[in-house]
């Protein structure tokens, strides 16, 4: 069970991300990056960081700690964003946080080396989790004390969105070849020995176990929250034990759309993006 904190002051918004997350201060005394359960995506993006977060975590990859955050919308009173007032508003009660990492910069290919042992591992596990969002137009990675670190998987697990097609989804391949560590020649075999076998019916329970049950209530087509984290159990075993063999790694594609889902393309324009275009533009004329 993840570690529950009750947050105490709203700092910033981070604009980088298209769920607009927030650094938030703790009753721990702790940092966060706390995403929000009245945010677009909703609370599934909420139920994909719990999954895929620990379980990244359980397989000996760097992911930020993660705790609920319990949060009272008053804190959003002297706020000056209308955007920000609205989204604590409609977010109060039990949210999500994610350690914040002081001082930690965006992955750059240019900048950061990555052997192709680390490099496999990373993709692999993208590939089981199905991560359509870990690409070069937008990594989801950060650099922090020289090691690599693994953010943002709200957009993993497409097949939950539309259950009653779960596990012909959960059973496609996965186009590797515009993720950002393709070009460091990721040793997906290797990384398909070591971690397939730990990922086990018990360990994809004890996963799950960690999402609250109050971002799993009402989904159509399950009774009770246990069935529907038994379904995230059925979706990713199987998934986990054969997807080093679907695993595709071409060349990149850069005139082809992304595959992230829709609320997130827009976030995803290569630099320079039109409106800083236009910007720039208006201030010459």
């Amino acid at each position: 069970m993840l570690t529950e904190v009750t947050a105490t002051r709203y700092v910033t918004p981070l604009r980088e991300g298209g769920s607009l997350p927030g650094i938030v201060e703790a009753d721990d005394l702790g940092t966060y990056v706390m995403k929000f359960t009245g945010a677009g995506q909703g609370r599934k993006t909420l139920v994909a960081e719990v999954i895929c977060g620990q379980l990244a975590r359980r397989l000996g990859l760097r992911v930020p700690e993660l705790v609920t955050m319990q949060l009272d919308p008053v804190i959003g009173l002297s706020e000056p964003d209308q955007e920000v007032q609205e989204l604590l508003k409609a977010s109060g009660g039990l949210n999500l946080g994610m350690d914040f990492l002081p001082g930690s910069l965006g992955f750059d290919p240019l900048a950061y080396e990555v052997d192709p042992k680390e490099a496999g591992r990373v993709v692999w596990f993208d590939a089981v989790i199905n991560n359509v969002d870990r690409s070069w137009r937008n990594p989801n990675m950060l650099v922090w004390h020289g090691d690599l670190w693994l953010i943002d998987h709200g957009a993993t697990m497409i097949w939950h969105h539309n259950w009653p097609g779960a596990q012909a989804s959960a059973a496609k391949s996965y186009d590797a070849s515009d993720h950002a560590l393709a070009p460091f020649s990721p040793d997906v075999a290797a990384a398909a020995e070591e971690l397939a076998p730990l990922v086990t019916e018990e360990l994809l329970t004890e996963v799950a176990a960690d999402v609250p049950d109050e971002w799993l209530v009402d989904e159509p087509g399950f009774e009770t929250t246990d069935a529907l984290r038994r379904a995230y159990v059925e979706a990713l075993l199987p998934r986990a034990a054969t997807i080093h063999e679907r695993i595709e790694l071409g060349p990149r594609t850069e005139r082809r759309a992304s595959q992230a889902p829709g609320w997130l393309t827009e976030h995803l324009t290569p630099w320079p993006h039109p409106t800083k275009k236009d910007r720039t533009k208006d201030s010459s004329t």
